[in-house]
């Protein structure tokens, strides 16, 4: 899904590049997307060093009671919205 989505973002930063082109081909909106880049980039870092160590703990807690399956899904689940949060500036 991540693939499909960086698929969409980098094909909308293409067209939004041609139509941000000056007439003397200068590029002026470039910090704008260097700015919204590494804030994704840098939210699923985050996102994957906490899902790490949630995700071990979540494995640990549904062996020693698999009723908590629910629990430890949203649990796991959780840092992945801290991704979504970090495409917002993609779309801003």
């Amino acid at each position: 899904m991540m693939i499909v989505l960086g698929a969409l973002v980098l094909i909308a930063q293409g067209v939004s590049a041609e139509a941000n082109v000056d007439a003397d081909g200068v590029y002026d909106d470039w910090g704008k997307y260097m700015g919204a880049g590494i804030a994704l980039g840098l939210a699923a870092v985050g996102a994957g060093i906490s899902q790490a160590a949630i995700g071990s703990a979540a494995v640990g807690m549904i062996a020693e009671d698999g009723s908590k399956f629910g629990p430890a899904l949203i649990f796991t689940a959780l840092p992945e919205s801290i991704v979504i949060l970090g495409a917002l500036p993609l779309f801003l």
